[in-house]
């Protein structure tokens, strides 16, 4: 069973926990860290000869369009993260339309080939903005994985589908790629256990989160999805001056990320989103 491998390229200081903190006008005279930690992720997919898919931001590939050209000449897809980072139900239809538009340009300008992937930031596709599926659709993406289906205090569509689907709406029709989750209960109390990488991969031990993508395949027959950013892989970047919760959820075991992507890496296959859904 094939699985998708995901990367979402942003830098330290574009993440939504340190958003109240860092004023989107300053984010030029931060340190920019996101080149030296994809380049690092990329030898590591080389020496493990695994592909993946790259949902790169806009704002990152407008500065930096060597590393995008870099990632996909070693072979992985390109696919879109947005250009500003903002979260789509918060930004609206027509600021959303721009942003989508304006980072698909930048993207397909530096690689020369059509972007068919979008995911959104902070997997902002919630009840509330079901709209979105229309815009992409309507702005030429093939398929979109932003919907985790969990609770979660700013994202999440707790009963959406678990697995691949073909979203159709009236604009058309989009593959949806959700979040890997593992239904978990006991008696009458069920929950879905978000494995799919990020905070969550920092937060639980790599052999229960192995273990579940396994279960994922063997059981109910399906591919998994695992996310993370560059930024998890790189321990020694500046500190943000924020809250205790934004900086749990952005610091905790930053560490140990490398070491857990390197044993998923094992005993499982991967490749990217076009490939595990057969695009």
């Amino acid at each position: 069973m094939l699985n998708a491998l995901t990367i979402d390229v942003e830098d330290y200081f574009q993440v939504q926990a340190f958003e109240p903190y860092v004023d989107r006008s300053q984010w030029g005279s931060y340190p920019l860290r996101v080149a030296e930690n994809v380049s690092r992720l990329l030898d590591l997919l080389d020496e493990r000869q695994v592909h993946a898919t790259f949902f790169v931001l806009g704002w990152v590939a407008e500065r930096l369009p060597q590393l995008v050209r870099d990632i996909q000449c070693r072979g992985h897809e390109i696919a879109c993260h947005g250009f500003g980072h903002q979260l789509i139900f918060r930004i609206g239809p027509a600021a959303f339309r721009e942003d989508i538009r304006r980072a698909k340009a930048v993207l397909e300008g530096i690689t020369g080939v059509e972007v068919r992937g979008y995911r959104a930031p902070t997997y902002s596709i919630t009840a509330d903005s079901l709209w979105a599926f229309d815009l992409l659709i309507e702005e030429g993406f093939r398929y979109d994985s932003s919907v985790f289906p969990i609770h979660h205090d700013t994202y999440g569509i707790p009963d959406a589908p678990r697995f691949p689907h073909t979203v159709t709406r009236p604009a058309g029709s989009i593959e949806e790629f959700p979040l890997s989750t593992l239904p978990v209960g006991l008696g009458t109390l069920h929950y879905r256990l978000p494995i799919a990488g990020g905070g969550y991969l920092r937060l639980l031990p790599a052999p229960l989160v192995r273990w579940g993508l396994s279960r994922i395949n063997q059981l109910e027959g399906k591919p998994a999805v695992l996310y993370l950013h560059p930024w998890e892989i790189d321990p020694d970047q500046p500190r943000i001056r924020a809250g205790w919760k934004s900086r749990f959820r952005h610091y905790n075991n930053l560490r140990r990320t490398e070491g857990k992507l390197r044993y998923l890496l094992e005993g499982l296959s991967w490749g990217t989103m076009s490939e595990v859904m057969g695009l």
